[in-house]
């Protein structure tokens, strides 16, 4: 695993979300060039790995500092 990702079944136990949910989520970030899927087989099993990219990265930072503007963080 390359730093700044993680595997789908990973993501999928960390946020509580479904197979189904997480894939609606992750194929809309991939189309916004936020993420890039890469899927590969590992031992014979299907094994997906999602990165951020650097788009994906400069918008959450965006999108953080947008709401520690409007909670009153000082960060």
């Amino acid at each position: 695993m390359s730093p700044g990702s993680d595997g789908f079944l990973f993501l999928m136990h960390q946020t509580g979300l479904t197979a189904g949910n997480l894939s609606s989520h992750t194929s809309k970030l991939e189309a916004a060039g936020y993420i890039e899927v890469v899927k590969e087989f590992v031992d014979r099993k299907p094994h997906t790995m999602l990165r951020l990219t650097d788009a994906g990265r400069a918008a959450f930072r965006e999108y953080r500092e947008g709401m520690m503007q409007v909670l009153g963080g000082d960060d």
